[in-house]
């Protein structure tokens, strides 16, 4: 898999876990890659699976840290108040901005607004974009 799709795969992730447990995650994350198996013509390889789970297991970890940096950043706007879309978005992002030093910030400000533009609402670009903007200074 390329970073892109991997990008999109954690985003899926973490999305799932707006509506779980965190203590079942392992759960729902073993769920989801078997559905994916059943459904993708290229399943996800046991490499890309581990890697996967790893990036998931992290964000996860330092979801109270992240979601306190989003609350102080985002100007007007507050974890609680986020579409559950562009906060798993923002989340990620914040995470490969904060605590991932092989992603550039540029990247992975991109790559969130195309996750944004894909999968948020019309105007999910531009929020994603505002906020994560704030990290990037």
């Amino acid at each position: 898999m390329n970073r892109s799709k991997i990008r999109e795969t954690v985003f899926k992730l973490l999305f799932r876990a707006e509506f779980n447990d965190l203590s079942e995650m392992p759960e729902q994350t073993g769920l989801f890659f078997e559905l994916e198996d059943k459904v993708d013509e290229h399943p996800v390889s046991d490499t890309d699976q581990e890697y996967i789970k790893a990036r998931e297991t992290a964000i996860l970890d330092k979801l109270p840290e992240i979601d306190r940096l989003i609350n102080e950043k985002a100007e007007g706007w507050s974890t609680s108040r986020m579409g559950k879309t562009e906060l798993a978005i923002i989340r990620l992002a914040v995470y490969e901005i904060l605590f991932d030093d092989d992603i550039p910030v540029s990247v992975a400000i991109n790559e969130a607004v195309e996750l944004a533009k894909k999968y948020g609402q019309d105007n999910s670009g531009t929020f994603v974009n505002g906020v994560l903007a704030k990290f990037a200074k």
